[in-house]
């Protein structure tokens, strides 16, 4: 297992990548998932990689996050070889799961969240790369 990335919610992806440039860092990714209303971009930082979280719409999750928090941290994703297995187990310990199944996320990778009342206050994700 491995972090796989920290997401950060932004209000403006471009705005919000100068400073990883300034850095020397270059994205590699941008993409837009609909179904989630975000639109990625994915800046390689070793082993691992920051993803800055841009809503589409008003009314998208990063948004609303925004809206209440204001920008920063959104998630800490952590790639696990058995995504299934993880929910399962995690659920039978008695953490409360946002997605008790996993589904579609950037890059085609399959993801589910734990909610954060369960994980000290910290929003994560489980992914893992789909086949």
């Amino acid at each position: 297992m491995r972090i796989a990335h920290i997401g950060i919610a932004v209000k403006n992806a471009e705005v919000a990548l100068q400073l990883y440039r300034d850095l020397g860092l270059e994205p590699d990714h941008t993409e837009v998932v609909e179904s989630q209303k975000v639109k990625t971009v994915h800046i390689p930082i070793g082993d691992s990689s920051i993803e800055l979280l841009e809503s589409t719409s008003p009314e998208g999750v990063i948004a609303r996050f925004i809206e209440k928090r204001g920008e920063g941290i959104h998630h800490i994703a952590i790639e696990v070889p058995n995504i299934e297995e993880s929910l399962t187990r995690l659920k039978e310990e008695g953490y409360r799961l946002i997605d008790e199944t996993p589904r579609r996320g950037a890059g085609n990778m399959l993801i589910a969240f734990i909610h954060p009342k369960s994980t000290n206050g910290v929003l994560l994700e489980l992914c893992q790369r789909a086949d």
